[in-house]
């Protein structure tokens, strides 16, 4: 056959099955080890004494107000990082400034800087004999810290998501509608937002999940003082250094539980973005 470009037809891609069933089982082993047998363990440990049980150390009040606050942690940062991330893609896809590549760099920070790391930084600045220790805030060992360390990591997801989606859509759009006489809170709300929503919700549940299982910042900045400043994941942590393993085991399945749910809805927002492109 001659090569491709000579007589235009593309050479058939050479497939040999016991290659293809050699990578197929690997990664299907790897997945195993990594996810399947982890989860499915997580599980049997905390039904293995039965579901009254289970549910009996849901009722615990440490593990209640570790999920309370991780909750609350999450209600807070998703809508902080949302209305960001939706500012900073419109201001990058939309304009161009100096500093705009500073910008997208900055965004991407917390993808490249430990959790820990970045812990770390807002005791060095709040922190008593931090730089802003003087002015008495009370942000580290208490909820604000908390706060501020999850919305820092939680902070690329949502721009990340909706920036690639101004950019495919373009601005033709909203410049004809503005040509039209439309404000640009109508062209907003009935242009730009329908072009990106599937982008837009995907962030926020990307977010949402990072948020509510977030360890290593909100480690270092919440002090993990059990019924003030713990959160689920800290939780999980310390209920099993305690030997509390049944709670542990609990609140690990509320932790992945969690998860499956926003598996799930990532999933319905991949199938609906597809659907919306084909039609």
């Amino acid at each position: 056959m001659k090569p491709d470009g000579v007589s235009g037809v593309k050479p058939e891609p050479l497939t040999n099955p016991w290659l293809s069933g050699l990578l197929i089982g690997i990664v299907g082993l790897y997945i195993a080890l990594l996810l399947g047998i982890p989860v499915v363990n997580i599980f049997y440990q905390a039904f293995r004494e039965g579901i009254p049980a289970f549910l009996h150390r849901l009722t615990e009040r440490e593990l209640l107000s570790a999920l309370r606050l991780t909750v609350l942690t999450a209600l807070v940062v998703v809508p902080l990082n949302t209305f960001f991330g939706l500012c900073a893609a419109l201001a990058i896809a939309h304009r161009r400034f100096p500093g705009r590549a500073l910008l997208l760099s900055l965004i991407d920070l917390p993808f490249s800087i430990s959790p820990v790391v970045a812990g770390l930084m807002l005791v060095l600045i709040f922190g008593r004999q931090g730089w802003l220790g003087s002015w008495n805030l009370r942000v580290i060992f208490a909820f604000p810290g908390i706060v501020l360390a999850t919305a820092f990591i939680t902070l690329p997801f949502v721009a990340r998501e909706v920036l690639p989606v101004l950019e495919e859509a373009g601005t033709d759009q909203e410049e004809a509608a503005k040509t039209l006489g439309a404000t640009p809170w109508q062209i907003f709300w009935r242009i730009t937002l329908p072009n990106i929503r599937w982008g837009l919700l995907y962030g926020v549940i990307l977010t949402n999940a990072r948020a509510m299982g977030e360890f290593g910042a909100v480690a270092v900045v919440s002090g993990n003082i059990i019924g003030r400043t713990q959160t689920l994941p800290l939780f999980v942590e310390d209920a099993y250094r305690s030997y509390a393993t049944a709670s542990a085991y609990a609140a690990a399945v509320v932790l992945s539980l969690l998860a499956v749910v926003t598996l799930v809805a990532k999933e319905v927002m991949e199938r609906g973005s597809h659907s919306r492109r084909v039609f």
